[in-house]
Parts: C-alpha cells; structure tokens; sequence
C-alpha cells in the first residue's frame, strides 16, 4: 500500500510544479485537468505525510525507552500507545482512501417517492418526504427539477419524481433508498389514535446515454390526454407520454410539460436511470457472494426509518440512530444522518477488505509453505 502511495506523493509534487508553469496556465483545459486530479490527490498525501511523520515520531521515543531515567522512559511508553493509535487511524483513513470510488457517486440523481400502505396519510408523507429533500438539496445548492408527479385528492402525493443536480448528489442521497414509516395522528383522525403508515424512496443515479443504449426498436411510446390538475392546456392536447420498455417490461409515463417532446424526454431520462439500476443491481446479486457489504444491493422493501411524531423521534434501523430532532430533519437538515450512514458503511467496506487482505496474505502464507 505504502509503495503505492509513495507513487502518488511523486505524481503529486509533478503536479504542483506543472500547475505552477506558466504554459500550462496559459492553456485552460490542461490547467483544468491537472488541477482536478491534484485536488484528488491532495485527499491523500497529507494523510500520508504525517503518517510517515508519526513513524519518526515512533522511532525518536523508542529511542527514549533506552534512557536511564525512569520517567523519561514511562513519557516515552505512554507517548508510543499514543502514536500507534493515531497511525492506526491515519492507516484506515488511507485504505479509505485507496479504495475504488463508486463511480456514480458525482452523479445527478433520480429521486422517486410513493405512498405505500396507509391511504390519504401516506400520500401526505409522501409530500413532507419531498419538502424535505427539496430544503436538503437547497441547502446544498443543488438544483431540483420535477419530471412527473400524481397528486392526492387531499394535497398528499401519490408518486413524484425528481431530478435533483449537483456535485456529489448520489454520493449524499444514496443511502435514503428503502420504506420510510411514519407513526402521527392523521387531521382526519377524531379519537386521537396513531397510525401507520408508509412511503418508498428510491434513489437511482442519472444514466447517461453512452451508459444505457436504448435501441428505438425496444420500446413503445403512447400519446394521451394529461389528467388531474394543471395549466389551461394540460387536459386538452394529447402531450401525456407513455413508454414502453419491451424487453424489460419498465414503464415511465410522463405528462408535467405541455410540450409532448419534453414529457417524452423526460420519460426517456428516468427509464434510462431505472435500466442503469437495474444492471447495477444485477451485477450486484452476482457479486454478493464475494462482496456481501455490497451497498446498493438490499432489498429497497426494507424498513429503514421511522418518523415518530408524538415522541418527535427519527430512528434509523440500519445503525440504530435514534435523535430527537424531526421538525429540523423534516426542515431537510439531514447531515447528522447521511454523515452517520456514510461512516457506518464506509467502516463496514474497509472491514470487508481487510477480510479480503487478510485471507489472501494466508493463501499467500500457504502456498509459501
């Protein structure tokens, strides 16, 4: 690992004398393009320096341990435990580091919400789910765009979908995935009771069309008549699109937009983000066996967060995350649990792959002997 790392600090100081010439200034795109990968790197050496600084650091105080004083020799055994752990640390966080990056991770993202079990109150969740989101993505300065949506009678939401663009959005949304219940006493309830009910989120990165091939052939496109409410000329022109994926038996439909050219392309956006998950998820069952910390893998059924509004509770079952804070989660300030998520399965992908490190140095060990 360390000779690898010692590749990258060369590769990094080559970087910073071509970004400080004045001919590469001079040229924007080769400026752009050393500049995004020294800002890579640079994730990476500093960790790695003061990992080679705290080995020196090591070996001074062992040096210490030979000294005739007794104290000096207990500052510097004290001082050792110390700085194993911190090279410790510093070690996982470059393994971290090291690992492959999901390559969707910088993607824009598909966002799609529906009630499930529950009626009316479902459907209001659903929406609250959406505001809650919406103010997420507006605290990160992203973009949110609604592709298609069917609302309730009651001003709940029976199915939205949502493009939401920005730097890094899969990366920060792709945990929500899964059935979030809610547990509050609905307006229309007159004995006080609590129910519950449901609403399914589904994450799914934007495909681009170099990643997921659509061939015309496959597919099958149905015009209609847009229903429920909208503008003056939603009901009265046939600028609803249906289509078809033959193959797959996937169906978007799509009727926001007047415009029949809009809706078609934007049905044809959330099909192709729901053919590129659908391939990941089965290169994903077929690597389970190998890789079961696969994320993204789960069944999307699962349970994975109630919203418990008498007790003003969220609780994550995955990590056992409970805080007292819903109003302000529901106010889209969720980095408290996307942070926790994402070092809960990051900590779970490096266990695996010390796992892996660890079994094949054995297999390694065997076949040396």
């Amino acid at each position: 690992m360390f000779d690898k790392i010692e590749g990258i600090e060369h590769r990094f100081i080559k970087l910073e004398q071509l970004l400080s010439d004045p001919e590469i200034v001079k040229d924007r795109e080769a400026y752009e393009k050393y500049a995004k990968e020294h800002s890579e790197l640079n994730k990476i050496v500093p960790i790695y320096r003061e990992h080679k600084q705290t080995n020196q650091e090591i070996k001074e105080s062992r040096e210490l341990m030979n000294d005739s004083d007794p104290e000096i020799k207990e500052l510097a055994r004290n001082e050792i435990q110390i700085l194993n752990k911190k090279q410790e640390d510093l070690e996982d966080q470059l393994r971290l580091l090291l690992m492959p990056k999901d390559p969707n991770d910088e993607k824009n993202v598909l966002l799609e919400i529906r009630a499930g079990t529950g009626g009316e109150e479902a459907g209001l969740f659903a929406g609250d789910l959406f505001r809650m989101y919406n103010r997420y993505a507006e605290l990160c300065q992203w973009k949110v765009e609604i592709l298609n949506q069917h609302l309730s009678g009651v001003g709940g939401v029976k199915e939205l979908i949502a493009l939401i663009q920005g730097k890094g959005a899969y990366s920060q949304l792709k945990y929500e995935s899964g059935t979030h219940r809610v547990q509050r006493v609905p307006t229309t309830e007159t004995q006080g009771r609590i129910h519950t009910s449901a609403v399914t989120v589904a994450v799914l990165p934007e495909a681009e069309d170099v990643e997921v091939q659509i061939d015309p052939g496959e597919i099958k496109v149905d015009v209609y008549r847009s229903t429920g409410p909208g503008g003056q000329s939603v009901n009265t022109t046939d600028s609803a699109v249906r289509i078809t994926h033959l193959p797959s038996g996937l169906v978007v439909t799509c009727q926001d937009e007047k415009s029949q050219h809009k809706n078609k392309a934007k049905a044809m956006k959330v099909l192709r983000a729901r053919l590129l998950d659908q391939m990941v998820q089965e290169q994903d069952q077929k690597r389970s066996e190998e890789r079961k910390s696969q994320i993204g893998s789960g069944d999307r059924s699962e349970r994975i967060r109630t919203y418990n509004f008498p007790q003003g509770r969220v609780t994550d079952h995955r990590i056992g995350l409970t805080l007292y804070k819903l109003e302000s989660i529901l106010q889209g300030n969720l980095d408290e649990i996307i942070e926790s998520l994402t070092t809960y399965y990051q900590a779970e992908l490096l266990q695996n792959a010390q796992i892996v490190t660890q079994g094949t140095n054995q297999g390694i060990a065997m076949d040396n002997s």
